[in-house]
């Protein structure tokens, strides 16, 4: 086997293909237990709601999950085909480097639909109002401090600080968000 791999023109594919091999195994494994393995030439801070235009797109094919998979699909194919068919080295090259374009493109098709399935999981306070809610914590009476609510907002329960202009809320009163008061406080009212 090692002779089918490193012998005459075989040297040209088989390095790329066993170097990107190991190094994509090296990384899916740190990403599998949760290692920092992002690593690409962008400097994208991680907003789910940034839409990559076409330039950032294409410098996410040079990221490493771009490169090694060009460097995967160029040597396999180029052995693939150098061992299984007769076709001259320039002929042998010319398609593993498509089969590798091929990779990189795949690999990015791949990981593009995996970021698809990223959610943020924030729910913006104003979408509460309307809602309604239970107390959690005791909520004093006008507006003399804070207590908190629990509300199932957009099919996800959140606990919210919560302040009311009425007598004071005992624990699981419900009552219905009326507003917002200060950054992250609602107001309240019993229902």
């Amino acid at each position: 086997m090692w002779d089918a791999l490193f012998t005459g023109h075989a040297i040209w594919f088989s390095v790329p293909a066993l170097i990107a091999t190991a190094l994509f195994v090296v990384k899916l494994g740190l990403v599998l237990i949760g290692g920092h393995a992002d690593g690409g030439l962008d400097t994208h801070d991680g907003a789910l709601d940034h839409v990559p235009d076409a330039s950032e797109a294409a410098i996410k094919l040079l990221s490493v999950q771009g490169i090694l998979a060009f460097a995967m699909g160029f040597g396999w194919g180029g052995l693939g085909l150098l061992a299984g068919t007769d076709w001259k080295l320039p002929g042998v090259f010319a398609m593993a480097i498509l089969a590798g374009i091929v990779m990189m493109y795949i690999m990015g098709a791949v990981m593009a639909s995996m970021l698809q399935l990223q959610s943020s999981g924030n729910i913006d306070i104003n979408a509460a109002i309307g809602w309604e809610g239970t107390v959690y914590a005791s909520i004093p009476g006008e507006s003399a401090g804070s207590g908190q609510v629990v509300v199932v907002v957009d099919q996800r329960q959140r606990t919210y600080d919560a302040i009311t202009a009425g007598t004071e809320l005992p624990r699981n009163t419900r009552v219905r968000i009326v507003g917002i008061s200060g950054a992250n406080t609602l107001n309240v009212i019993p229902v």
